[in-house]
């Protein structure tokens, strides 16, 4: 699965993008993100989310498909 970053999701994985195994759920690709790259990738979601074919989700019970974007938390002005 196709696996984008953006900003400090980037910034903790230490790349854009990246072609992991494929994973079942939001929830399993946390777990995954989590243990490869530790507590800077844990804060990061602890209040980002994730883009499942183009809808946000926060649900770790959401499917998942081939590609998903991680976002960090984004500041409104």
């Amino acid at each position: 699965m196709l696996v984008r970053y953006f900003a400090a999701a980037a910034d903790a994985a230490g790349c854009e993008e990246e072609l992991l195994p494929p994973q079942s759920t939001v929830g399993q690709l946390k777990a995954l993100l989590v243990e490869r790259y530790g507590d800077a990738m844990a804060r990061v979601l602890a209040s980002g989310s994730f883009l499942v074919d183009g809808v946000v989700s926060r649900d770790d019970a959401q499917a998942l498909g081939s590609r998903v974007d991680v976002l960090p938390p984004f500041a409104g002005g």
